[in-house]
Parts: structure tokens; C-alpha cells; sequence
């Protein structure tokens, strides 16, 4: 866990704070017109937050002119760290919050009397001098009212105007307008226009835009509520640090300090760094980090985690990794970066709406060319109400919306569960694995071996002889069995040897020098080519495997002298968290560069009936694409750096956040707690926010199209029904809540363990 470390640094990465972005359409144009900036490798805004990251080398200067080019305003995010960052943006928030709530009851408060007035039976007609008196009046407080309440829709449609484009403000600015228009046209020159079609529509356009306040107002609210992971995150982060300095213990602020610092933490504070304990002893929860409930006890050497919460006792640590270095930082960076991605559903709902405003303009018109030429008096009248509608029902608010807030919650709930997903195509892919390759040692197992036996063959070497030897070879070794043979003996007190002429033989074992003898030390592979003679004792090495413990060949001038084997504990959970992703009909499949009696008695241990043993470090990648080849969608885990061409090959690479660097790295999502357990949340989490992206796109999407033919009047042949520019203006308000609503859903979404 305390080795992740994102991908952040291998390309320069950069985020804007985007202002003026109304809708879905924006989202094409402001990552089209970055993505010509020299220099940009790529750029992904999201609609929620209103922030769009930036991949490649361009100044920021640079890339905020070519979005103030385009009609847009922005801002830098990296100037300020993510802790002034939150608190600029709930600040900056509240207060287009109260602005658009303020808006609100400007234009209800003369919207909302004249639809009363309205209702209640009142003429909205102009025929005397008195009514144009009075309507006069009312249309420049209308106007006062466009101005204070609904100038932003205004503003935003004439620089999409002038840079040739359209978007939501259009729409609204178009259906507003055109209604004050009309209903000035009437009150100036009532003679002009036929009896029955001198109708004002004042009360619409007041309506209308104090409703779409609204509906913005409610979805700053609830879409604040998205951001809660990064806000937790954030949290974990200790604002000062006990460190000493001239031997004196000093308080100071996080941000001062500094690599190789010594910092004291007692019980009850958080880690304020990463580093590594060099005096005390304590139990530190990092559940809020990792997902595990049990506290982790730590003592000297051990490695102790910025944001994770110190239980008991006192420690002194010495920092390794402060600032924007830790992992609790590189944890916030990748979930920010997860959370500003796309999956490929979110690109087509991007596809969609660039063409969907163009589209609606000209149904708008079309509409009101079918009542003016086939439509019953006043057709004009009529006419206006059917474009003015179609415009306003027809906003992509809630298309925009849909996928980035379902992929925030989720991103952020794996989060919660001890999940990092690195991007939002990963989390889409997840919910469609249909098999799953899990490595065995470190993922299945706890990858901390023990030797259990020491079989001597040739009775000329004493049991501490063997583990000297063969500590001293595996000493060179990476092997992950190596570890578990050097510890033996330390333990028992055996000193190590030089040895000479070390060579590792990739699949077999390593052969050495040691005092002028030849070792060799390997699996039965090694043996045979060799020429070692092994006897009754490969029977003997079989019973061990059967046993779940990897039994290895030691032999000294080409005569076998010991078998030494070494068992890897299976996880607690393991069993567990197979039967869970079985239960969801994934193909697990177990790889593993054991031998294959081993790795089938771990397999028949979990559940696992498809094993591929002894498989070389080259090879991993090749049974992936084995799995492909038959119409798998293929999910690998692992941890090794053996893994990671692997990992990268996959549809999906889950990483073992205890594991290498390199294996983090290559992977789409980490489990930042070593249980398996993981995957399937992963998967729950994916299917969940999916489900919930769909949800969105069909509600968001049907609405629009479903809603355009009634305001069109469609139903007016038939029932004499004709949609009010009222209702479509709430209507269009409201949806844009019920997206934001439906995602803040998945924040109630706990993956079930069984």
C-alpha cells in the first residue's frame, strides 16, 4: 500500500478551473480547442466540476487564452495545493449558489404573480391603450428581469455566437428572447398581428429563467456532494507535524517538512508523512486508506503512512516521503485524474450533444414553420410558443451531466473500499470481465514463505549445513521463496557465505560457487537438465507438493544433497473472495511460475479448477492473450515486476497495492489492501456506476427526444394539448437534478461480501 505511487509524474499533467461552460456541447468544444494547443498529448474535461486536465507539455498561459478564445474563462488549478483548492472551490461554490438563488427570486417574483394571474383567468391580451399601458411596463421589468436574473444565458450565447458555435445558452437565450420579442412586437404594434395571436408571454420568460436558476442552484448543492471521496481524502491529511529540530521537538505547519526529518507522533494523531519508524511501538489504523478493519502494528523499519491514524503508543519516525511525494497525496492525484476521465459511454454522450443544439435549432424552426403555414389562428401565436418551447425542453443539461457525476461517486466509493481506479475507461471494462487470472504467490497467497522441511539426501551434510548453503545462494536471489530460506536462517543463528559465479536460471532455479563446489538449487526442470540423479526422492518432493508447499533441489557437485520445501500461507480471504467473483460468473483461472503440484494443491485449496504452473516470467503475458483469443474479457492481478507486461496486456490489470511499483504502475486499478476481496468490489463498484451512467443517459437522453415532439405540438391534433414554455423551462431544470440525484445514489452502494 505504501508503494503507490501514480503515474502522475511520467507526463506532465496540468488541471483549469473552466467558467462559462453550460453544457454537454461546451465539453467538445473546450477539449477540441486545447487539444490544437502545440504540445497537448491529450485533454478530458469534466462537466460536473467544471475542470478540464490537460496531458502534455503547453504553458498554462497558453492553454487559458485558447479557452477564453472560444468564449470560455480559466483558471489554473496548480498554483494552490488540493487543501486550498476544496476550500476555493466550496467557497466559489456557496457563493454562485446565493448568486443563482438570488437570480431565482428576482425573476419568480414577477414570473410566478403573472402565472397566477394567469391561471386564475386574467387576460393576457393587449387590446386597450390601458392594457398596453400596463404591459409595457411589465415587459421593461421583464427586461430588467433578463438582464439581473438571466444575463449569464445571454452572455454565454452571443460568445458561442461569435465564435460560431451553440450550446445551452443559446437555446435559453433563443426561447426567451424570442417570447420578450413577440411579446413586445404585440404591446408596440397590436394591429399588426391578428386578434386572437395578441398574446404576451412575459410571464414565460420570467419563469423560465428563474426556474433554470433553480434547477442550477439545486445542482451546485447536490453536486457538491460528488466530491465527497476527494473531501475525505483531503481530510486524512494532518495539518501540522511534532518534528525535532536542534533536539527539541517543534511543531510546524505539514507543508515544512522536510526528507529525512525525524517527527514524533503520538497517540491519537494522524501520520502527517510517509516515512520509517526507527524508535516505539504502536497499532496504527489504516482503514481509511486500505479498507482494513484490523489496526496494523508497527515497530522499528517498519514503513508508517501519511493520513493513517496512530492507535497506541509513541513513535519517532524518520520522513521518506513528504508533500505531493506521499502516498495519501499520489492516492488523492490518481482518484482526481479517475474522476476527470471518461469511460467510453461518456464520449458518446460528448458525440451526441456537439450535434444535438444545431439539431434542435432547426426542429425549433421547423416547428414554427408547421404552424405558421398549416396550423389554426393565431398561428403565429402559436408558432412562437411551439419554437420557444422546443428550445427550452430541449437543453443537454442533464446529458452532459450524466457520466461525470455517476463516474465521480464511483471512483470515489471504490476509494472508500480500498480501490484506486486510474481511469474511467478501467472502471467501465471492469463490469464486463469475463475471466479472471489471479498470480498466485503475494496475490492468492501472503507471499511471505516459510521453510516447513528439510530433507537431507546426502547424509555427509548436516541440516545447518543445507540452510547455509542454500541461504547463501538465495541470499543473490529475487526469488520470493529466496526471502523465506535467508530468514530461516538468520533465525537460527547461521552466517551467511560469499559466493561466486551466481547465475539465475529464468524457470528453473540459480547455480553458484561456493568454497569450490558447484550448487545448484531449483526445481526438478533444473535437475534433469543438469543431469542430477534425484531417485525416490522425486516421490518425496511429490508428497510436499501435495501438501501446498514448493519443494526445491539442492545439489553440491552434481549429487543431490537436500530438499528444502517452503509453504506459502493462502490468505485468509482468499477462498472467500474466489467464491465471490465465481458467484458472478468470472472464469478464474490461477498462473503461477510454481511447479504444477504445488500450484494444484493451492488451486484445489481455493476453488480454482484452471491452472497454468510453471509458467515462465515471459510466458504470463502470453496466457493473457490466450484467454483473448477465446472472446475473454480478461482481468490479471498480480504483484511481481514479473507481472507487469502482463498486467499492461489485460483488459483490466489489478495491481496488489503492497506489491512492486512496477506492477502498480502497469496496472488500471490498485488494490491498496493485499485481499482479494478487492476484485470484487472493484467489479461490484464498476457494474454499480455503469448501471447508474445508463441510467443517466437514458433518462437524460429519452427526455430530450421524448420531450421535443410534445413541445413540437404533436398532441395538439389529437387533444388539443400544446406544451406551456413554463413547464419545458422546469421540466429542463428539474432533470438536470434528477441526474445529479440519481448518481448521489451510488454513494449509498456497499459491496457485499458472501
Amino acid at each position: 500500500m505504501n508503494n503507490i505511487e501514480g503515474d502522475i509524474k511520467k507526463k506532465s499533467t496540468q488541471e483549469l478551473i473552466i467558467e462559462g461552460a453550460g453544457c454537454a456541447s461546451c465539453v467538445g468544444k473546450i477539449e477540441a480547442i486545447l487539444k490544437s494547443v502545440n504540445g497537448v498529448v491529450n485533454a478530458e474535461m469534466n462537466f460536473a466540476l467544471r475542470t478540464v486536465s490537460i496531458t502534455g507539455k503547453a504553458d498554462s498561459n497558453v492553454l487559458i487564452k485558447a479557452v477564453e478564445s472560444i468564449g470560455y474563462n480559466a483558471k489554473s488549478a496548480n498554483e494552490a495545493n488540493d487543501n486550498q483548492l476544496i476550500d476555493e472551490k466550496e467557497i466559489a461554490d456557496q457563493k454562485y449558489y446565493s448568486s443563482l438563488m438570488k437570480k431565482m427570486w428576482i425573476a419568480l417574483g414577477l414570473g410566478v404573480p403573472l402565472m397566477i394571474y394567469s391561471i386564475a383567468g386574467g387576460p393576457m391580451t393587449v387590446d386597450t391603450t390601458l392594457e398596453r399601458g400596463i404591459w409595457l411596463f411589465i415587459g421593461i421589468l421583464c427586461a430588467a428581469i433578463m438582464y439581473f436574473a438571466g444575463k449569464h444565458f445571454y452572455v454565454g450565447a452571443w460568445k458561442s455566437f461569435t465564435n460560431h458555435s451553440a450550446n445551452m445558452d443559446t437555446l435559453i437565450a433563443l426561447g426567451t428572447g424570442t417570447a420578450w420579442i413577440y411579446s413586445m412586437v404585440v404591446v408596440f404594434f397590436p394591429m399588426a398581428v391578428p386578434e386572437m395571436a395578441r398574446h404576451v408571454y412575459f410571464e414565460a420568460t420570467a419563469m423560465i429563467i428563474g426556474l433554470i436558476d433553480l434547477g442550477l442552484a439545486l445542482e451546485v448543492k447536490a453536486r457538491g456532494r460528488t466530491s465527497e471521496a476527494i473531501r475525505r481524502l483531503i481530510g486524512l491529511q494532518a495539518k501540522t507535524a511534532r518534528v525535532l529540530r536542534d533536539e527539541q521537538e517543534v511543531d510546524i505547519a505539514i507543508e515544512q517538512v522536510l526528507l529525512n526529518d525525524i517527527v514524533r507522533v503520538r497517540p491519537g494523531e494522524k501520520i502527517p508523512v510517509d516515512g520509517v519508524v526507527i524508535e516505539g511501538h504502536t497499532s496504527i489504523d489504516e482503514s481509511m486508506l486500505t479498507g482494513e478493519p484490523m489496526p496494523a502494528e508497527k515497530s522499528e523499519e517498519d514503513e508508517v503512512v501519511a493520513g493513517t491514524l496512530n492507535k497506541s503508543g509513541s513513535i519517532l519516525f524518520e520522513a521518506t516521503r513528504v508533500g505531493k511525494d506521499t502516498a495519501l497525496a499520489q492516492i488523492i492525484n490518481m482518484v482526481k485524474r479517475a474522476q476527470n476521465s471518461k469511460p467510453p459511454i461518456g464520449r458518446l454522450a460528448d458525440i451526441i450533444s456537439a450535434y444535438f443544439v444545431p439539431v434542435v435549432m432547426i426542429i425549433s424552426i421547423v416547428s414554427a414553420l408547421v404552424w405558421l403555414n398549416f396550423g389554426p389562428e393565431p398561428t403565429l401565436a402559436f408558432a412562437v410558443v411551439s419554437a420557444t418551447t422546443v428550445l427550452i425542453i430541449a437543453c443537454p443539461c442533464a446529458l452532459g451531466l450524466a457520466t461525470p457525476m455517476s463516474v465521480m461517486v464511483g471512483v470515489g466509493k471504490a476509494a472508500e473500499a480500498g480501490v484506486l481506479i486510474r481511469n474511467g475507461e478501467a472502471l467501465q471494462t471492469a463490469s464486463k470481465i469475463t475471466a479472471m487470472i489471479l498470480d498466485k504467490t503475494g496475490t492468492i497467497t501472503e507471499g511471505a514463505p516459510t521453510v516447513t522441511d528439510i530433507i537431507i539426501a546426502d547424509k555427509s551434510h548436516t541440516e545447518k549445513y543445507i540452510l547455509t548453503v542454500a541461504s547463501s545462494i538465495e541470499s543473490r536471489s529475487e526469488h520470493p521463496l529466496a526471502q523465506a530460506i535467508v530468514d530461516s536462517a538468520i533465525s537460527k543463528g547461521i552466517d551467511l557465505e560469499d559466493i561466486s559465479g551466481f547465475q539465475s536460471i529464468a524457470g528453473h532455479g540459480v547455480e553458484a560457487n561456493l568454497n569450490n563446489q558447484q550448487l545448484l538449487f531449483g526445481n526438478q526442470k533444473l535437475m534433469l537438465k543438469k543431469g542430477v540423479f534425484l531417485g525416490e526422492f522425486v516421490a518425496k518432493a511429490q508428497e510436499l507438493a501435495d501438501e501446498a508447499k514448493t519443494p526445491m533441489y539442492l545439489a553440491i557437485d552434481n549429487k543431490l544433497a537436500a530438499i528444502i520445501a517452503v509453504s506459502d500461507p493462502i490468505k485468509e480471504d482468499s477462498i472467500e473472495a474466489i467464491n465471490r467473483l465465481k458467484a458472478n460468473g468470472i472464469r478464474v483461472v490461477m498462473l503461477t511460475g510454481d511447479n504444477r503440484a504445488t500450484a494444484n494443491a493451492v488451486a484445489k485449496k481455493v476453488g480454482i479448477t484452471e491452472v497454468f504452473a510453471e509458467v515462465l516470467p515471459e510466458d504470463k503475458s502470453n496466457k493473457v492473450a490466450e484467454l483473448q483469443s477465446q472472446d475473454e474479457i480478461v482481468g490479471m492481478t498480480g504483484d511481481g515486476i514479473n507481472d507487469a507486461p502482463a498486467l499492461a496486456l489485460a483488459n483490466v490489470g489489478f495491481a496488489i497495492g503492497t506489491g512492486t511499483d512496477v506492477a502498480i504502475e502497469s496496472a488500471d486499478i490498485t488494490l491498496m489492501r493485499g485481499s482479494l476481496h478487492g476484485l470484487a468490489d472493484a467489479i461490484a463498484v464498476s457494474k454499480a456506476t455503469l448501471r447508474n451512467i445508463k441510467q443517466n443517459l437514458f433518462g437524460a437522453f429519452i427526455y430530450n427526444v421524448a420531450g421535443v415532439p410534445f413541445a413540437a405540438g404533436i398532441l395538439y391534433p389529437l387533444f388539443g394539448l400544446l406544451l406551456n414554455p413554463v413547464i419545458a423551462g422546469a421540466a429542463m431544470a428539474f432533470s438536470s437534478l434528477t441526474v445529479v440525484s440519481n448518481a448521489n445514489r451510488l454513494r449509498l452502494f456497499t459491496p457485499k461480501e458472501h
